[in-house]
């Protein structure tokens, strides 16, 4: 009789695996679908983009508009642009963990209205600091520059928050043993707490990525110069400037996502654990 219960029981078991596992395998098909056509309309003729009925995959594949993109528009010098405010982002991630380290583990006067300053710029709105923000990089004679659009999103309150979180966890005895073999403070953090932060440094290079690469209204408004423009600035242009090639939107579209993707992908385990480890559900 037990026997039969738990052949009945292994059998539910696997039973519900299977509807689970072909409900989130429908789930993801259907997420990941606008990326799927996006990509296939992206290499489709302009003619096949616009037949009706659609089709879903290219008869004739062909690579044109991401040349066009590169040769005939500026997509080449938005692309430089976006890479170089990213770069410059990348900056940021040092001071945010050299903050984030002294929030955790240095006990030092006014800490902890520090740390709630820190927090409460979360609960600003970016839109209500654009004005001023303009106003000092206008008087700082940087405006129209890509100095000007990165400078802004350089550090941020969340980020602070993050590695501070994670920095908790860093074992108090090992610095101290790492100061009492003679090693300063900016070797210990060096050498120690860096390598050690390796998860939520993981998080903290994508969310920086793809706050940079995004980036849509501050370089729109900080940037008059067609030049300086990013690829989120070039691909609304492009948008407003071609309305009967989908082919190219979608291309130029592509170009945007695809980096993205592949930083993810490339991080994928590191940010999953970091985002655990630094108390995040």
């Amino acid at each position: 009789m037990s026997t039969n219960r738990d052949a009945s029981n292994r059998r539910r078991s696997r039973g519900l695996t299977l509807s689970i596992g072909i409900a989130l395998g429908i789930g993801a098909l259907i997420t990941a679908f606008p990326f799927l056509w996006m990509i296939a309309t992206s290499l489709k003729p302009q003619r096949e983009s616009i037949d009706f009925p659609p089709t879903i995959l290219p008869q004739e594949p062909t690579l044109e508009w991401y040349q066009a993109l590169f040769t005939e528009l500026d997509f080449g010098r938005y692309f430089l642009n976006t890479i170089i405010v990213v770069a410059i982002g990348f900056i940021g991630l040092l001071l945010m963990a050299m903050a984030g380290y002294a929030f955790a583990k240095f006990d030092f006067r006014g800490r902890r209205w520090m740390f709630f300053l820190v927090l409460a710029t979360m609960m600003i709105p970016v839109q209500v600091t654009m004005i001023p923000t303009y106003l000092i990089l206008n008087g700082m004679k940087l405006t129209n520059t890509l100095v000007g659009i990165a400078l802004p999103t350089l550090v941020s309150g969340f980020s602070i928050f993050l590695f501070r979180q994670f920095m908790t966890t860093i074992p108090t005895e090992m610095l101290e043993a790492a100061r009492l073999d003679g090693a300063g403070e900016f070797r210990t953090f060096w050498q120690i707490v860096l390598p050690m932060s390796r998860p939520i440094l993981a998080v903290q290079v994508v969310l920086t990525f793809i706050s940079g690469w995004n980036s849509f209204l501050w370089p729109l408004i900080i940037a008059s110069d067609q030049k300086l423009y990013t690829l989120s600035v070039g691909l609304a242009l492009l948008n407003q400037q071609l309305a009967v090639n989908p082919s190219l939107q979608m291309a130029a579209a592509s170009v945007m996502v695809i980096p993205i993707l592949i930083v993810f992908i490339v991080f994928q385990r590191y940010v999953i654990q970091g985002f655990a480890l630094s108390g995040l559900k």
